[in-house]
């Protein structure tokens, strides 16, 4: 977006190290100094790029049953053997690389279990682009889980969207409100604006 790009530049930096590199280098994946296909296959190569405020895909893995179960394991070959090809992969509890590389190609998109992409008010309103998206999210997760439980969870997280979408609206028009009381400017010129709000309030 305009306005992000048009921040300070140490501020984009983070944002311009992977967009400019991660649909075109290899190495974004393999590293450059050990291509090996089994470090590869490691969840820790996504945490380079995929962690921070405003996208915090590592700190969810990791904090989640997968991501602990991983974190335990992954130095037991007989639950993680890295060196077979994902295709052949019986990994005790996915990587983010069996999820979104399932069956080892390489376009992470084509499997994308991205949560805020997959169309929720669309699907809900029957789009077939967005109700596709949503039974290949249910058919990675049937790997380990019934269908069953994919659709609850998926479920649940769309009521959580919708009460999560409510609350960051009521916020924002007690700020307009205070600003049209007169109450003053609600970030102060001295502090950073928030990633979300500085192309409103700026």
């Amino acid at each position: 977006c305009a306005w992000s790009i048009e921040r300070p530049p140490g501020d984009t930096a983070g944002c311009t190290f992977c967009h400019t590199s991660s649909e075109e280098r290899c190495s974004t994946c393999h590293q450059r100094h050990q291509f090996d296909p089994a470090v590869a296959r490691h969840s820790e190569q996504c945490k380079a790029c995929h962690w921070g405020k405003d996208h915090r895909d590592w700190e969810a893995y990791d904090i989640s049953i997968h991501g602990v179960v991983y974190q335990v394991n992954k130095r037991n070959p007989q639950e993680f053997d890295f060196s077979k090809k994902l295709a052949d992969a019986d990994y005790v509890e996915p990587t983010c690389q069996y999820c979104h590389l399932r069956g080892g190609h390489h376009n992470v998109q084509r499997l994308s279990t991205v949560y805020t992409s997959m169309g929720m008010s669309n699907a809900g309103r029957g789009a077939p682009l967005w109700k596709e998206k949503r039974e290949t999210w249910v058919s990675v997760c049937d790997d380990c889980h019934s269908p069953r439980f994919a659709r609850e969870n998926l479920q649940a997280m769309d009521e959580a969207c919708k009460d999560a979408g409510l609350k960051y609206t009521e916020t924002f028009k007690v700020a307009e409100n205070l600003m049209l009381d007169g109450m003053g400017e609600p970030m102060p010129k001295d502090l950073a604006p928030d990633w979300s709000g500085q192309h409103i309030w700026s």
